[in-house]
């Protein structure tokens, strides 16, 4: 038993991720002189949607259904605050001046040190909200903050740290593009994490739900990257999230609020982002 979890659910789940990991790698060295490259890309995308839906599918049988609902939560609660990793991801890459082909191999070898990153940390994050009752309000006015400064900024490119445009790698060498990728997702797992952490104390929940949402991100980065730049408002969603997540953990000593309700609100946020986004480019077109 690990985190009162039996070790094949470990063992079964991790299979499948590398699987997974695996079966994305192989397809873009098979797609690069393809003209149907972006179908694959979200075939395989949706792909890991499917095993991610799967996966809440076996939890709902063999934990129950409020156990599946706290996955769908912070599956999609990583999934929403991540997704301004591509932004910055992009930045990485054109600020090292990486190639398409060997952008693959830095964010497969990344995605491994992120796993173990986030493990650390909700591993952390349980102990202490379990231990410490002071510990959530804490992770409340962190994320809090965390909302306050993405509305500030107006962009999540405001994460990048400053010294990535003056250091470049060794010819060949990926090893700073790689740390450079582990150090952003570390700035962005503060957010992240504490938020999903609102919704669900199981270790084995969080972890994995972290682990689908990153590994969709990867699957999603080269079919969505140039589509992100056009989603307006984006930062304000993400702020409310966050804002969301964090009146959750400050209020959870006299207000439980049902996973459903959280779903209900940020499923909510992201269709007006997405609302405001096909109403603002139907005006910016120029009339015939």
């Amino acid at each position: 038993m690990i985190a009162g979890v039996s070790w094949a659910w470990w063992a079964g789940f991790h299979a499948v991720v590398a699987a997974l990991l695996v079966a994305d790698s192989w397809l873009p060295g098979h797609r690069r002189e393809s003209r149907h490259a972006q179908a694959f890309i979200w075939i395989g995308t949706a792909g890991v949607a499917l095993a991610a839906v799967a996966f809440a599918c076996w939890i709902a049988v063999a934990m129950g259904r409020q156990t599946a609902l706290e996955f769908v939560a912070g599956y999609t609660i990583e999934a929403s605050l991540s997704v301004d990793n591509l932004f910055v991801f992009l930045i990485l890459f054109e600020g090292f001046r990486i190639g398409r082909q060997r952008q693959h191999t830095a964010l497969l070898w990344g995605i491994w040190g992120a796993f173990v990153l986030r493990a650390v940390f909700i591993a952390a994050g349980v102990t202490l909200l379990r231990r410490f009752e002071w510990v959530a309000w804490i992770f409340g006015l962190l994320l809090l903050y965390a909302a306050w400064r993405l509305v500030r900024s107006g962009s999540p490119r405001s994460a990048i740290p400053a010294w990535i445009g003056r250091f470049q790698p060794a010819k060949g060498s990926l090893i700073p593009v790689i740390i450079a990728v582990e150090i952003t997702d570390v700035l962005f797992a503060t957010d992240s994490i504490p938020a999903v952490l609102s919704v669900t104390h199981n270790p084995f929940v969080a972890y994995t739900s972290n682990v689908a949402a990153i590994l969709g991100l990867r699957s999603l980065y080269f079919g969505l990257a140039v589509m992100l730049e056009r989603f307006r408002g984006l930062h304000y969603g993400l702020a409310a999230i966050l804002a969301f997540a964090a009146l959750k953990m400050l209020a959870a000593r006299w207000v439980a609020v049902p996973v459903t309700l959280s779903l209900a609100v940020i499923g909510g946020i992201l269709a007006v982002c997405a609302a405001v986004t096909a109403v603002s480019e139907r005006m910016s077109k120029p009339e015939n």
